[in-house]
């Protein structure tokens, strides 16, 4: 068993999407949906298990689409698998979930806390992702990097 380390770290990012919070809500809490979007460039995705509820919970599963790729996945070489819990579900305003990488590795180990927020502006909502807790192994670049990506996949699903 691999004990979590203590260099943990908050990412962010935010971006305004021309849709109502209830649509964006809606693509959050539906796994058809939310697979279609939210792996980053780059990556495919695979829900395994998805209960959208208030103590519900998720696995899924990122595979590298490129066996080049410059970051070494979490799980295997070429692939994160995610298991989460929905911890707090506020339609059209907000999401909590705790999420947990399958890793053998302690720099990728411990839970995360990744918030969606939504909030309506006069362009349409703004979103912002906030992850706490941010295993030391995923480098901010990267993180900072595919949470903008998810974002923008968000965007052209919806806009």
């Amino acid at each position: 068993m691999t004990t979590p380390s203590s260099k943990r770290r908050t990412d962010t990012a935010s971006r305004i999407i021309k849709a109502s919070p209830s649509k964006i809500y809606e693509a959050l809490v539906d796994p058809v949906a939310l697979i279609s979007w939210l792996p980053p460039k780059g990556m495919s995705g695979q829900i395994l298990k998805f209960e959208a509820r208030v103590g519900g919970s998720y696995q899924m599963s990122l595979t590298y689409l490129d066996k080049d790729h410059s970051t070494r996945g979490k799980t295997s070489e070429h692939a994160d698998v995610v298991n989460g819990k929905f911890l707090e579900l506020t339609p059209d305003e907000r999401i909590v979930q705790a999420v947990i990488f399958q890793s053998d590795d302690p720099q990728f180990s411990g839970k995360m806390i990744m918030t969606w927020t939504l909030a309506a502006v006069p362009e349409g909502t703004a979103v912002t992702i906030q992850c706490e807790n941010v295993p030391e192994g995923i480098r901010k670049e990267d993180h900072d990097v595919g949470l903008r990506s998810s974002l923008e996949n968000l965007a052209e699903y919806i806009e």
